[in-house]
């Protein structure tokens, strides 16, 4: 999993011929279509939600038209316009499980019995882009006042799931808060495995130094992270954790379980690594309190200057860009290409299957054509892109503002 981009000396010293100059400047200059599919976006909230948001938000900025379909929530159905003219399509679709609909659980099977998406996928790991996630660091701030310097705060906010690796954290309270008595959490998080937690405290009498704060929204969890010395991830599996990036802008010592990328996400002079355990992790979070008492962890202001250079959004938005511009490049495979492919790639029997569904689907297109043909659809206005109403309609008030005598003249 690569974070960064690797240079050459060389490479840097060079200067593009005119020919690439051109080309990358026609590369900057291709605006996309850009539809984001995710079971999971607001009104709900999450990493996941977020990264979708900002991301799409960004690409928009880079003139891009961008929409998203998603399922609907409750009585949210239809289409919805967020900021900036972001379109999102909330579709009548049945939710199965964790606000997965069937699509995503029928797709998710093959998945299940290997360590990483290349592996789940049988995927060549040469088309693979790993793009890191990222954090707004204006929104997420250091601020020592908030915290209660006669005590040493850890702070918890994730979901309380197994996953989450809150079973861990229901051996850890009790070992540490019974060694160091001016010890306390603060978790905020809802899920299935908060009652382990409630019993935990109600067991261990630790009513006063357990803080269960239940569900957060996002605009909450800066106030939250702030009162805290040292912010704790104890996941079992992880990609990326967004929440640890948080964490880390707004100045506190992150303790984390070494799992999946989470040893990629910060430099290592800003993290403190342990295996998934009780006793590891335990030990991890001794000597981080060692080194508070001491006196020699670095300040949340240093912390917060090293983490807000590291990821944003506009470099995530420019990372996805270019695998875009990639992928435009690539030829689109016939249907009897693809046939081909699902039966090299998924064996004989499952490849058979998908082939004949993939079949069955383009029939099925081809039905819908004849059925509702495209001259008979009512072509929608773009609310993003280069060719935005929105857009040009701002375009027209700044050339008014900046030349009122034409506009007064007209």
């Amino acid at each position: 999993m690569t974070m960064g981009h690797k240079r050459r000396g060389h490479t840097l010293k060079t200067s593009p011929s005119l020919d690439t100059q051109r080309q990358s400047g026609d590369e900057r200059s291709l605006k996309h279509r850009i539809c984001m599919v995710s079971d999971f976006f607001y009104p709900n909230m999450g990493g996941v939600e977020s990264h979708i948001y900002q991301l799409s938000q960004c690409l928009i900025e880079k003139g891009h038209k961008v929409v998203i379909a998603t399922h609907a929530y409750g009585d949210r159905r239809g289409i919805r316009y967020l900021t900036n003219g972001l379109k999102v399509y909330y579709l009548p679709l049945k939710v199965m499980y964790n606000q997965s609909t069937a699509t995503t659980c029928f797709h998710s099977l093959p998945l299940l019995s290997k360590e990483n998406t290349v592996m789940r996928a049988a995927l060549d790991p040469e088309i693979v882009s790993v793009i890191p996630n990222a954090v707004d660091p204006t929104d997420f701030t250091p601020d020592p006042c908030c915290r209660d310097n006669s005590k040493i705060t850890i702070v918890v906010v994730s979901r309380l799931v197994y996953r989450k690796g809150i079973d861990l954290l229901s051996g850890i309270i009790p070992e540490l808060c019974g060694k160091h008595p001016d010890l306390c959490f603060l978790i905020g998080g809802e899920g299935p495995k908060r009652i382990v937690l409630e019993e935990v405290r109600e067991k261990y009498q630790l009513h006063d130094r357990v803080r269960l704060l239940g569900a957060l929204d996002h605009k909450d969890v800066r106030d939250v992270l702030v009162q805290g010395h040292i912010f704790l991830n104890t996941s079992l599996t992880e990609a990326f954790c967004m929440a640890i990036v948080e964490g880390a802008s707004c100045g506190l010592q992150v303790v984390s379980t070494r799992v999946g990328g989470i040893p990629e996400v910060l430099p290592s002079e800003l993290m403190t690594l342990c295996e998934p355990t009780v006793r590891s992790i335990c030990d991890g979070l001794e000597t981080v309190i060692s080194g508070i008492r001491a006196g020699n962890v670095a300040s949340p202001a240093s912390i917060h200057r090293k983490v807000q250079t590291l990821y944003t959004w506009r470099n995530v938005a420019e990372r996805t860009e270019k695998v875009y511009i990639r992928v435009c490049k690539e030829p689109v495979l016939s249907l009897s290409d693809r046939l081909h492919r699902l039966q090299n790639h998924c064996g004989a029997v499952a490849g058979s299957i998908f082939s004949f569904m993939a079949v069955l689907d383009f029939l099925f297109l081809l039905f819908l054509q004849w059925l509702r043909p495209d001259h008979l659809i009512d072509v929608a206005i773009d609310a993003s892109g280069p060719h935005s109403r929105l857009g040009q309609s701002f375009s027209k008030k700044k050339s008014k503002m900046a030349n009122p005598t034409l506009s007064s003249v007209s």
